[in-house]
């Protein structure tokens, strides 16, 4: 399982443009989480999946609405990973109102997740292997901090705890 001080595993995440422009294609594009993390500092929040209860009600916009924040204290970025395909993710991005705020990157295949060692076997409930719900910071590609809820729960995951995490790394 990931942790602090690994780095992030290869792999590629997907995102659902819908304006063309900085080499974008429209509609969904592929990015290499390597790539995209070089030399920034990045806020992942991780959930299980799109528009479920807990996820759209209080996870994406509780980051929505730090968004400015957590710029403020280094943040370059904020995604917000899911297993669901890039048409979904892009739709629910919509609908929380996450433009310019959370790129709202697509797991589709689940295989960031399981490259991360962060899965959730829901197939009892129909819904297959799920990322768990978590956040972290990452620099240049590293874990810096790294919440994993318990099954169920959404407690440290949330973005006042990272924004916190987020001054105290940049304090140091």
């Amino acid at each position: 399982m990931l942790k602090v001080g690994d780095k992030l595993p290869a792999g590629a995440l997907q995102e659902f443009i819908e304006v063309e422009g900085n080499g974008c294609s429209i509609g969904p594009n592929t990015f290499d989480v390597a790539n995209e993390t070089a030399g920034k500092t990045i806020a992942i929040f991780a959930l299980p999946g799109a528009y479920t209860p807990t996820c759209s009600a209080q996870h994406v916009p509780g980051y929505v609405k730090q968004a400015e924040e957590l710029k403020k204290v280094g943040v370059d970025e904020i995604w917000c990973v899911s297993v669901n395909d890039a048409f979904v993710m892009g739709a629910w991005g919509r609908d929380q109102k996450t433009t310019g705020k959370v790129r709202m990157m697509a797991d589709g295949s689940a295989a960031f997740a399981n490259a991360t060692g962060l899965t959730l076997d829901l197939t009892a409930r129909g819904m297959g292997v799920r990322s768990q719900r978590y956040s972290m910071l990452v620099q240049d590609g590293v874990v810096k901090t790294l919440n994993v809820e318990a099954p169920g729960k959404f407690e440290v995951s949330d973005a006042n705890t990272l924004l916190e995490q987020a001054k105290k790394l940049k304090a140091s």
